[in-house]
């Protein structure tokens, strides 16, 4: 038997339609005025620019002290985030605008801004280690690596080395060169590292670098992603439908997304690929939503002849109320839990799709109706459907 939440609801949805525009207006608006003359959007590295360093670190470290390091080399103003090992692991970003000829040395300034960040973490003992012709094999690149073991293991250099930095991403850090013997490298290699490297505090989990230029393209293709896919649907609707549909389907799903980039910049959060592609989904979510309405509107419309417009639009949201419901429900229940249990590096995305799940909800029953109203009151002449 299926699962039926409201035998006859009798809700008069469109009595609202004033207030939940007044509403829309009045965050989409503010949201506006924050990103122009407030705090403004926080763009992550890929639409701003800059560097961004993930680090862990052998022993638990204050934020604190991470943020002082980082001052005392002039880079007090990076954002620091801590990662899901508290107090070991850290999220780095430089933001530092760096003006030069091309987008090649951009990137290479960005990429001496990253070393920097790693050279203030590192401490006087790795520094004096560094001092000693010393390297740190917690730090260590592949290229430096095999330079490293070239001169005295030639032949399995390369095999050494893919061995070592697999280790070294399974663990996140080295402890102690004995660990080196689950890569199975053999006695002699083990010694060989022992003294040529030390094991510095930290190491970089992970290392990101875009121009200022690439940023900028990104934002500007972002954008144009948001747009047409925007486009795109209002052709479809106009043409399984009518024009006045699609154009209140566009509506709709504009001030989703807007109100959606409202809320996240008033959370302070950064805006990244990943946030855009949340955006996309969220206009592929709402438009499923607002489709199934139009789609009972339109049979509603043959069998309830003599009903007003309204009366009909009314009827048919009350007849997929239910369907709402435990549909939305659903979706919100899987974001809430990716939002809560998911980990840092999907909270963004899940926080965004939060927001946009409930407002695609909102938007559908309470503004895409209330838009082709408005329409056809100006435009009278133009009724109905597409048979």
């Amino acid at each position: 038997m299926p699962l039926v939440l409201f035998k006859t609801p009798h809700i008069k949805f469109l009595k609202y339609k004033y207030v939940a525009l007044a509403v829309t207006g009045a965050i989409v608006l503010a949201g506006i005025l924050n990103v122009t003359v407030g705090k403004g959007l926080k763009l992550g590295v890929d639409f701003g620019g800059g560097t961004l360093v993930r680090v862990m670190f052998k022993t638990p470290v204050a934020v604190g002290d991470v943020r002082q390091q980082l001052k005392n080399v002039n880079l007090g103003n990076s954002v620091i985030q801590e990662g899901e090992k508290k107090g070991r692991e850290f999220q780095i970003r430089t933001m530092q605008v760096i003006k030069t000829a091309d987008e090649q040395a951009e990137i290479e300034a960005h990429e001496k801004l990253g070393n920097q960040v790693i050279e203030a973490l590192r401490g006087d003992d790795g520094k004096a280690e560094l001092g000693r012709g010393l390297k740190d094999l917690n730090t260590i690149d592949a290229r430096e690596l095999t330079a490293l073991l070239s001169p005295s293991f030639a032949a399995d250099a390369p095999q050494l080395v893919e061995s070592i930095l697999n280790l070294r991403n399974t663990k996140g850090i080295f402890a102690d060169h004995a660990e080196l013997q689950e890569a199975g490298l053999k006695p002699e290699v083990i010694t060989f590292l022992k003294d040529k490297t030390f094991l510095g505090k930290l190491t970089i989990l992970s290392r990101e670098t875009v121009g200022p230029q690439a940023g900028a393209d990104l934002r500007k293709k972002a954008t144009l992603a948001c747009i047409w896919a925007l486009i795109g649907m209002l052709v479809y609707i106009a043409f399984r439908f009518k024009l006045e549909y699609g154009i209140a389907a566009i509506f709709t799903l504009t001030q989703d997304v807007l109100i959606t980039m409202s809320i996240y910049s008033f959370s302070n959060r950064e805006i990244n690929l990943p946030i855009i592609a949340a955006l996309l989904t969220i206009v592929g979510y709402s438009i499923n939503d607002t489709i199934v309405i139009f789609d009972r509107v339109r049979e509603n419309k043959k069998i309830l002849r003599k009903e007003t417009l309204e009366n009909i639009m009314n009827t048919s949201l009350n007849q997929c109320l239910g369907r709402t419901i435990i549909t939305a429900g659903t979706v919100f229940l899987t974001l809430l839990a990716l939002f809560l249990f998911g980990g840092e590096v999907i909270n963004d995305f899940a926080f965004a799709m939060l927001i946009g799940s409930i407002e695609g909800v909102y938007s559908t029953v309470y503004l895409s109706c209330p838009v082709v109203l408005f329409w056809q009151k100006l435009f009278p002449s133009q009724k109905g459907f597409r048979k």
